[in-house]
């Protein structure tokens, strides 16, 4: 005798499915609806009940299930986010809540209660910082925390001052690591991510980080930085490792190769530039780094830091060469602009016009941001940054920000600065005296294309 099925609410269908997306943050449509009838065997639900109600959480990938992205497809491709399940908001902050606006905007802030100007919005510490190149260099030299980024000086206590744990068993050695840290906080906290990129426990990432700085590649610095953290994760806690796991999947993505079709307008580059030497160089120092080093002596050493494997789909994501372009998408289009990456910091949406300032007023911890209110921020209003400078034209600011793949602004100012122009007789598509700086993606193309 068959058991009847039942149809259920609303409410649990998007507790259930919440819950299975968080667990399997990489899966389509199709895979979390098949998942859902086999966890709960007694439900009616169609497959179209279950897409619409991913789609109201904003918890749909992208791309479809057989990993076509947008351009393949013929489509402009455009940044995508998805919702964190289950985020702490209130660790950040008690006045804003996220809110997911639709497919092409993807998450945002917006204030819960009224923040004034000047306030203090919250103050957050990176997830993962690849620090800019000055920093890095000071960081080699053993002049700046290797967690932190801040510089030793008259602000920080040399008696407090530490080293890696592994210096003093190489000292002789030409891999020995040059990690010190501000004091043992952070040298502690420094164990989410320096083991696998530290020269004397890991020497299979010295080609890795030496070719990136080398190349100036900051993107690809931040991943190399990511993983580490992932994979140490991994070894640590499950549980911890299943919430890095979602942050990641839910930051901002566009694959390097749809964002260098994008911003350069050519139909043909897709298929050419996944084969570009510079990109395949990058994802063999990557491969290397953290899977397969090419000396066995390497090999052993990675293994003493690498006992547990992850789970499939990330080890998929991480290391086959689309996810690897994939991640290398995601931290270009989320690094803040001193080389951080921020889980709360990250759901910010762009305006010509912010209502935020994003500051680093912290002298004891330099990677620290403080978010400050640059007007009144009303009930329900949405907290912007400004992703370009918002000094130039409004031809520089929409050129910057289509580079990018997040085509035209609409913001009131770009609506009114465009009228303006048009009113004067001026053709908006073809403004002149707008100087657009590219020097940081043109680094990043040239690296990407094999230009050095």
């Amino acid at each position: 005798m068959s058991t009847s099925r039942v149809t259920p609410t609303d409410i649990e269908l998007k507790e259930a499915l919440k819950s299975l997306k968080s667990s399997n943050p990489t899966l389509g449509v199709p895979k979390i609806h098949a998942l859902l009838l086999q966890t709960h065997s007694e439900w009616l639900v169609s497959e179209k009940r279950t897409r619409k109600f991913l789609q109201n959480e904003g918890l749909v990938l992208s791309a479809d299930p057989n990993g076509n992205s947008f351009q393949d497809k013929g489509k402009a491709p455009y940044p995508s986010s998805r919702i964190i399940p289950n985020l702490d908001v209130g660790k950040w902050s008690t006045k804003v809540e996220v809110k997911y606006f639709n497919k092409r905007k993807g998450k945002g802030l917006v204030a819960k209660e009224k923040i004034v100007e000047g306030e203090t919005v919250w103050k957050e510490d990176p997830f993962i910082i690849a620090p800019e190149w000055d920093i890095y260099d000071l960081q080699v030299q053993s002049n700046a925390c290797s967690h932190c980024t801040t510089p030793f000086s008259s602000t920080v206590s040399a008696s407090l001052v530490t080293s890696c744990p592994s210096t003093s068993s190489f000292a002789s050695s030409s891999n020995n690591c040059p990690a010190r840290f501000c004091n043992r906080l952070c040298q502690a906290r420094s164990a989410k991510h320096h083991p696998l990129l530290c020269p004397s426990q890991n020497p299979a990432s010295i080609p890795l980080m030496k070719w990136t700085r080398e190349i100036q590649w900051l993107a690809l610095h931040a991943l190399a930085q990511l993983t580490s953290r992932l994979m140490l994760a991994n070894q640590i806690d499950t549980k911890l490792a299943e919430e890095d796991w979602r942050t990641y999947s839910s930051l901002a993505q566009m694959s390097l190769a749809d964002r260098v079709k994008y911003s350069l307008n050519d139909t043909d580059t897709h298929s050419d530039a996944v084969n570009q030497p510079g990109w395949k160089k990058a994802f063999e120092l990557y491969i290397q780094a953290f899977r397969h080093p090419v000396s066995a002596t390497d090999q052993k050493k990675l293994i003493k830091l690498y006992k547990k494997p992850l789970k499939p789909e990330i080890e998929r994501e991480l290391f086959e060469y689309d996810g690897f372009l994939r991640g290398l998408g995601r931290m270009s289009l989320n690094l803040e602009a001193h080389g951080g990456l921020y889980t709360f910091h990250s759901h910010l949406n762009h305006c010509c016009s912010p209502n935020i300032s994003v500051r680093h007023l912290d002298r004891m911890s330099l990677y620290r941001i403080t978010i400050i209110a640059l007007r009144d921020i009303q009930v329900g209003e949405e907290l912007n940054v400004t992703y370009v400078n918002p000094q130039g034209g409004v031809r520089a600011r929409q050129n910057e920000l289509e580079q990018w793949g997040f085509g035209k602004c609409v913001c009131e100012r770009c609506v009114r600065e465009a009228k303006e122009l048009r009113d004067k007789g001026e053709d908006f598509d073809n403004v002149n005296g707008d100087t657009f700086e590219m020097k940081d993606l043109e680094k990043e193309l040239k690296a990407g294309l094999g230009v050095l």
